[in-house]
């Protein structure tokens, strides 16, 4: 379970949101601009709230009371960004092995060989991601995140940067993601499709503000 309660100011832009997030997929969901991917970016650890709560399970994150605030590298959370955001000097095997190699045996939830069959790229192993369409960066930077053995897999519009064909193709990858490794997610996009498809439950932001969907 993620709990959190956060405020965060950015110029004239200012972030109120409190929520608590259990299993399966939830999205999160509202217009451009609207806070989605700062909140993600603030649940990640990339950005700090000036005040606030956050928690995974019994494990305080940030508490700005108590002036706790754990970094990102800590939080044990996968991320996957709009492009990917793939080593480009790295083969994309190194790219998926890249988390991996930063966790101990025992932490490790798949193999190399599990996530590769997951999202079938395996035949892409030996390529670098400028040999990549859009479509396989995704599933490559998606199975990078994976191999992390992530608690919690933050997904920051993921297809956003694809044309509809290759949206089509990623979306039962994920849902098989969704399905077989059982790994809470918070799913950001704008398109009612993707939601549609995925979610289990939905937030909606409007201007900087969260409230509960359905």
């Amino acid at each position: 379970m993620l709990r959190f309660d956060l405020a965060y100011q950015r110029g004239s832009f200012a972030l109120s949101a409190k929520a608590e997030i259990g299993a399966g997929v939830t999205a999160l969901v509202g217009p451009s601009g609207a806070g989605k991917s700062t909140l993600l970016a603030l649940i990640a650890g990339l950005l700090v709230p000036q005040s606030g709560t956050l928690r995974f399970g019994d494990d305080p994150l940030i508490d700005t009371v108590s002036k706790t605030c754990v970094p990102a590298w800590q939080r044990h959370f996968g991320l996957v960004f709009q492009d990917g955001q793939l080593f480009p000097h790295l083969s994309v095997r190194d790219n998926l092995l890249y988390g991996w190699h930063r966790r101990l045996a025992a932490e490790r939830r798949f193999t190399l060989d599990q996530v590769l069959a997951l999202l079938e790229i395996g035949p892409l192993q030996a390529r670098r991601p400028a040999q990549l369409s859009g479509g396989e960066r995704q599933r490559v930077a998606l199975g990078r995140a994976l191999l992390y053995s992530p608690r919690l897999l933050l997904l920051d519009e993921p297809l956003a940067s694809l044309d509809e064909r290759l949206k089509q193709q990623i979306l039962p990858f994920l849902k098989r993601v969704k399905e077989e490794t059982r790994l809470p997610m918070l799913y950001v996009s704008h398109l009612w499709a993707e939601v549609d498809y995925l979610a289990d439950r939905i937030l909606t932001m409007e201007a900087g503000q969260l409230e509960s969907g359905g």
